[in-house]
């Protein structure tokens, strides 16, 4: 097993600041001056909506740390990242790794706890030809950015546990369902000492099923440093009956190639 990720420490962003700001002083004035409770409603309800509304941005940073791209070390040296969610699906999931390797590459796999529990050799499999598999929640709740700080370390913690017993390595990164989150994410991602990843670019192959459509999306403007998002598990079908990431992935490989980038692992870029 390797090493337990440390804790991080945890520190509030500045909208978060703002809000325990905004909160005392609202609850302060009401209590002082009464009259003045209904605009500290008010107050406090538009910010929350703002919260809500950070929350529903997946590239939004406005609630901590969150990995939309590579560091510029990364970037510099032409290294991108390909990370695929939803998984292991047990169609899908070996093909994928048949492409990957045919190319050199490496990937990082955001799994479902509750899968890779049906199926223990895939994600082993991943690790075995060099890939990473990190935390993609425990059973991927639809209404995960609900849930209060137990119901989110929970998920969070059942599937660390899931993914480290059956590959021997502990995830360092964390993606929630559809990348939505609430305020109440960071602080346990730092008693965890795991990192929010987004994504730089999104083909939306759960969904699109034109694998020149889904390509497209993600080679427009692909440089060094960028995170790039597919999924094995959930996959949209073309046509043709084919889960779109098979078509996909080997036109971004190939122009990755081209291009001079390096597909790597975004726990091989952490410091």
């Amino acid at each position: 097993m390797t090493t337990l990720p440390q804790p991080r420490r945890w520190e509030a962003s500045p909208l978060m600041k703002g809000s325990f700001a905004l909160h005392a002083f609202a609850a302060a004035g009401a209590i002082l001056q009464p009259e003045l409770w209904p605009w500290a409603f008010a107050a406090i309800a538009a910010n929350q909506g703002v919260l809500t509304a950070a929350g529903m941005w997946p590239r939004s940073s406005l609630l901590g740390p969150n990995w939309t791209r590579l560091s510029e070390m990364a970037a510099s040296r032409g290294e991108i990242a390909i990370t695929i969610d939803d998984g292991p699906d047990p169609e899908i999931t070996p093909r994928v790794l048949d492409i990957l390797d045919a190319h050199g590459a490496q990937a990082s796999f955001f799994c479902i706890g509750a899968r890779a529990e049906r199926y223990p050799e895939l994600c082993r499999e991943i690790v075995a030809r060099g890939h990473a598999v990190e935390n993609h929640s425990q059973n991927h709740l639809h209404h995960f950015s609900l849930l209060g700080p137990r119901g989110i370390e929970r998920e969070l913690q059942a599937a660390q546990d899931s993914l480290a017993g059956i590959t021997g390595h502990w995830p360092r990164f964390f993606r929630p369902t559809a990348g939505l989150r609430s305020p109440l994410l960071e602080p346990v991602l730092s008693r965890l000492g795991l990192h929010l990843a987004s994504w730089t670019r999104r083909g939306f192959d759960t969904r699109d099923p034109d694998p020149d459509s889904v390509a497209a999306k993600l080679l427009h403007g692909l440089g060094g440093g960028d995170i790039l998002l597919l999924h094995d598990g959930n996959a949209a079908r073309s046509a043709a009956g084919e889960p779109v990431i098979l078509k996909v992935l080997p036109i971004l490989l190939q122009t990755a190639q081209t291009a001079g980038l390096r597909c790597v692992t975004l726990r091989s870029t952490l410091p």
